[in-house]
């Protein structure tokens, strides 16, 4: 009878070792036990593939698992979108956000899903600023003498982007919004608002800074500000606009890495945690800067901001440009 006895707490302390178990295995801090998936809604080999495959790497490093990127390229990155907001919240299955899909979302209403509603954030990854170029021979030399110039002569200048909805298009038109000017829109397909500028067939563009920086160093173009908060590493003498008297103007395409609403904060923050850890290394810095990306990470409250901002900016300038929304 004591025997017996004496192994109640033996069995008690197994109970509550079991019980322990338990609740660790089904906490972040066991979290990942299978591979991950990254839907990466444009085609591979592409800007934004070649950003996140390096992240995938160094994360798949880092957290003891694959990380698989998933190409589902379509309707602006809707289609990767609508994937992830569908699948199980347990944070095997991510996307790679990006700020074109949230221009998308401004313009069409008709979208299966809310942006805010459907998606936790996890961090921002890399921001690719644009950069405001001119052709040599307009009397500008900064955005100072391009707003006074661009006043002086109302809707005569041109600008070029990669096309209607583009983000050097939403720049532009940033840009007129908050200097009180009209300079007209021209959009083009891929680099040739490059060409064009260079060509002085326009008088400026907002390309990304890889397709401007040859002929900016050649001379061809002049560059005045990048579209970005903070200046670009790979031309740090150039100022951003806000620098140049336009305060608060920011306007880049930005990747960030987001779940399926209802993950469990404690995966999030596992997320998160690595995503911090792995864009500080030496190697990763060096590839993304060498295609002309800023790392930048942040946190879940800090990215869902930033998404409220840019989802608010969005609609504001469809409706200022006047664009037709679906």
């Amino acid at each position: 009878m004591w025997e017996s006895r004496g192994n109640i707490p033996r069995l008690f302390n197994g109970i509550i070792a079991i019980a322990c178990l338990f609740v660790f295995e089904s906490s972040g801090q066991s979290y990942p036990v299978k591979p991950i998936r990254v839907v990466v809604g444009y085609p591979a080999g592409g800007g934004a593939d070649i950003t996140a495959r390096p992240i995938a790497q160094k994360l798949s490093e880092h957290l003891g698992q694959p990380v698989i990127v998933e190409n589902r390229p379509g309707a602006s990155s809707s289609i990767a979108i609508e994937r992830v907001v569908t699948s199980p919240a347990d944070g095997y299955t991510l996307l790679q956000l990006s700020s074109p899909g949230i221009t998308q979302a401004a313009l069409r209403t008709k979208l299966p899903y809310d942006l805010e509603r459907d998606l936790a954030p996890v961090s921002l990854l890399t921001i690719a600023p644009g950069v405001f170029v001119v052709h040599p021979s307009l009397p500008a030399r900064n955005v100072k003498e391009l707003i006074a110039l661009a006043r002086s002569r109302p809707g005569e200048l041109n600008y070029g982007s990669s096309g209607t909805g583009s983000t050097g298009h939403f720049a532009g038109e940033l840009f007129n919004l908050m200097a009180k000017v009209k300079i007209t829109h021209v959009p083009y397909k891929g680099v040739d608002v490059v060409v064009a500028t260079a060509s002085g067939e326009i008088e400026m563009g907002v390309p990304t800074i890889p397709t401007a920086l040859p002929l900016i160093e050649a001379r061809r173009l002049r560059a005045l500000a990048v579209t970005s908060a903070k200046r670009a590493s790979i031309m740090p003498s150039i100022p951003t606009i806000d620098e140049s008297g336009l305060l608060g103007y920011d306007r880049s395409v930005w990747f960030g890495l987001v779940a399926p609403a209802g993950v469990p904060k404690d995966i999030i923050a596992r997320l998160n945690a690595a995503i911090v850890k792995v864009m500080n290394t030496p190697e990763l810095k060096k590839v993304l800067n060498q295609q002309g990306l800023e790392l930048e990470t942040n946190t879940p409250e800090q990215f869902a901001a930033l998404i409220r901002n840019e989802i608010v900016q969005s609609a504001k300038l469809v409706k200022s440009i006047g664009l037709k929304v679906e």
